[in-house]
């Protein structure tokens, strides 16, 4: 279902992730994506719009001495709160990635059709190692196979905004993960 944009709508939303659970996790996954690329340098490619926010409380941890940061924008959702199914490149990297260590840096991993093609297309720029780490993982949505390697939370079936995830380009500024719902409707996204 898609929700209608503009003042008539009436969304609820319920928190699911509190901003000090997030606050905390983010900084398990730097501690550990710190120990895993000690000594060597790391470029960060953050997926825009949505893993902005994660990627900079993200780096602000880790404690590495080398990295570097580059984002790419990627659409699939538009003013849905379902995905195409087809994903586009908004904004293509400024810098080269080949033969570097890079880690993806995304907000959610649903369907597993962005990420597949952010796996290929970046591959293709032949990097030295390609991993990625994903704020929310929701395995219920899946329709291809994907995995991240490195998890924050896996979530129910839920439409979610909030720390940096939006609608619509909406609710990004929320400090914690909530679950939107169109008042009245009782559907999820």
């Amino acid at each position: 279902m898609s929700f209608a944009a503009g003042p008539k709508t009436q969304n609820q939303m319920e928190i699911l992730l509190n901003a000090e659970v997030v606050a905390h996790r983010v900084h398990e996954l730097a501690a550990q994506i710190s120990a895993d690329y000690r000594g060597r340098p790391l470029r960060l490619v953050g997926i825009l719009k949505g893993a902005w926010m994660f990627l900079a409380d993200l780096i602000r941890h880790m404690d590495l001495e080398d990295v570097s940061v580059d984002f790419l924008g990627v659409a699939s959702y538009g003013r849905s709160t379902k995905s195409s199914g087809e994903a586009r490149i908004t904004k293509d990297l400024d810098q080269s990635i080949e033969g570097l260590d890079v880690l993806i840096v995304e907000d959610i991993l649903d369907t597993g059709e962005t990420f597949s093609y952010l796996q290929e297309i970046l591959t293709a720029r032949q990097p030295k190692s390609l991993k990625a780490v994903v704020l929310l993982d929701k395995p219920s949505r899946r329709t291809r196979p994907a995995q991240a390697d490195y998890v924050g939370f896996t979530i129910p079936d839920e439409f979610v905004v909030g720390y940096g995830l939006d609608y619509a380009e909406n609710y990004r500024q929320l400090p914690d993960v909530r679950v939107l719902r169109q008042e009245g409707k009782g559907e999820k996204g």
